[in-house]
């Protein structure tokens, strides 16, 4: 590859660099100059002409970064910030997109730096203080627009801030702020180095069913319909689901989460998350006076009901399930003194209840199946007489997506699993497909992906926690197409038409 004239690009002991890194300024080169090795680092030279000048042009474009400084256009980014562009905008151009700027951002926050998303503009001079009033766009640079690669060639830009409005070049510390941006661009060469490792091509298995399941989206319309027939606010006990995006959108319509149910106001709405909840919630809940819409799951509410059923017959239950989740919780406070969780297969070889003639056995919703059955093996191998319920307490939306990403699973060479970290049924997509062979990780949305992941993997399955919103998949897989062409193949087991009816309180 020779690069055209103007260009300046460093020599490297590496044959085979994976993208190409634009530096405009001499000391925007020396600081990223460590990338040499792995990236073709290329100084263009100051504004537009000269960048466009250097700008190399070959029949295969190669994953192209642009890092240098730039000038801040908000108030919230300060000297020594990072600004990934999710866009550049230059004067006489479309802007560009860059998908993958999230998951660049991501990477460059786990390793301790400041960074801003947002639009970078590209003009053709240096603008002063006084002009900086440019819409939403966070930085202003003078080359990004003239080195975007065009197609869909993998494109990312990052610029350390030197200057803000309120902190313009010319007045004093100018040297001090200079020295601090290039000091964050040094930093951030390892994730430069990683993101272009990253690109290329890539086959994307989407696992069917994925995402909301009928409880979950019965939950979350639960809230909605309080808040549209009562009005802000309304509260609600403990995270509606587990799932960190959902709970913020509800907040900003006005839900309000609460710990404890002594924490609303007396005479509130208060909502009961899907999970359920002990009797003495309930009880709390009337002392205060507490309008409650119950929005815990059917089919967690079935569970509910057998602890009742075989408490009341004189059965010992054992609660195959993690005792610090809050569907065990709810469960367990149906007859806490009836029940023993059993959360693994050892504690099933030890359990010894009083009267071993009378026991009876349920689950939490959300297990991986074949783990499951194996501590109710266990329990029934030791206890002839062992009650079983009369339906399955796994719940279909669980069996349904852990059996979709074992079949995705054979298929590929990484798994990403969007859900949060406390949702129990996304944890439990992750262990069946780590159980196939393959590697898997838990991401609560696309910024939690580490770059490192993707080097090399060309056949990537993802699937989604039956408490995340199905718009994180779609982002996730749009953030993949940043990184190069991505071929979409969708696995669906099954068509999943259940519906649960509202509480009849927003029915």
């Amino acid at each position: 590859m020779t690069p055209r004239v103007g260009a300046h690009s460093t020599p490297s002991r590496c044959s085979q660099h994976t993208a190409v890194l634009y530096a405009p300024l001499r000391i925007e080169h020396a600081a990223l100059r460590s990338a040499a090795d792995t990236l073709r680092l290329v100084r263009t030279g100051m504004g537009p002409t000269r960048a466009a000048r250097a700008r190399i042009t070959e029949p295969t474009p190669m994953p192209t970064l642009v890092a240098g400084v730039a000038g801040s256009l908000s108030s919230e980014v300060r000297p020594g910030d990072l600004v990934v562009a999710t866009e550049v905008r230059g004067d006489n151009n479309d802007p560009v997109p860059m998908p993958s700027a999230p998951m660049l951002a991501g990477a460059l926050r786990r390793r301790g730096l400041t960074v801003h998303l947002g639009p970078i503009l590209t003009t053709s001079r240096i603008m002063r203080a006084g002009e900086r009033d440019t819409g939403d766009a966070l930085a202003v640079d003078m080359e990004t627009a003239a080195l975007a690669p065009g197609g869909d060639t993998p494109f990312a830009v990052v610029r350390a801030v030197v200057d803000t409005p309120d902190h313009p070049l010319y007045r004093a510390g100018s040297i001090s702020r200079g020295l601090a941006a290039l000091r964050t661009l040094r930093a951030a060469v390892p994730t430069l180095e990683q993101w272009a490792a990253a690109t290329g091509p890539r086959e994307v298995h989407l696992a069917g069913p994925r995402s909301f399941c009928a409880g979950v989206s019965r939950a979350i319309d639960t809230v909605d319909r309080a808040l549209d027939r009562f009005g802000a606010p309304v509260y609600v006990r403990r995270q509606i689901v587990h799932n960190a995006h959902v709970v913020r959108e509800l907040e900003g319509k006005g839900a309000v989460f609460v710990q404890e149910a002594d924490e609303v106001p007396p005479g509130s709405v208060l909502v009961l998350a899907a999970h359920g909840v002990t009797p003495a919630v309930r009880e709390q809940a009337k002392d205060r006076e507490l309008r409650v819409i119950d929005a815990t799951c059917p089919l967690v509410a079935k569970v509910h009901a057998e602890v009742r059923r075989y408490s009341v017959r004189g059965d010992t239950v054992f609660l195959i399930g993690h005792a610090d989740h809050e569907e065990v919780e709810g469960t367990v406070g149906e007859a806490p003194t009836n029940v023993i969780v059993v959360e693994d297969v050892e504690a099933a070889r030890r359990v010894q209840p009083p009267d071993p003639d009378r026991v009876a056995y349920t689950m939490q919703t959300t297990l991986a199946v074949d783990e499951a059955e194996s501590i109710a093996t266990v329990l029934r191998e030791r206890f002839a007489g062992l009650s079983a319920p009369r339906t399955d307490d796994i719940c279909y939306a669980t069996t349904n997506r852990q059996r979709a990403i074992r079949a995705v699973a054979h298929e590929v060479d990484l798994v990403l699993v969007v859900g949060s970290a406390n949702s129990s049924n996304s944890k439990r997509l992750v262990e069946v497909a780590g159980r196939e062979g393959v590697p898997a990780h838990l991401v609560d949305d696309v910024g939690e992906v580490d770059l490192g992941w993707l080097a090399g993997v060309r056949r990537i399955g993802l699937t989604a926690g039956a408490s995340a919103p199905p718009h994180l998949v779609s982002q996730l897989v749009h953030c993949l197409g940043g990184l190069g062409p991505v071929e979409i193949r969708e696995t669906s087991l099954v068509d999943e038409d259940v519906l649960f009816t509202l509480p009849r309180e927003v029915s």
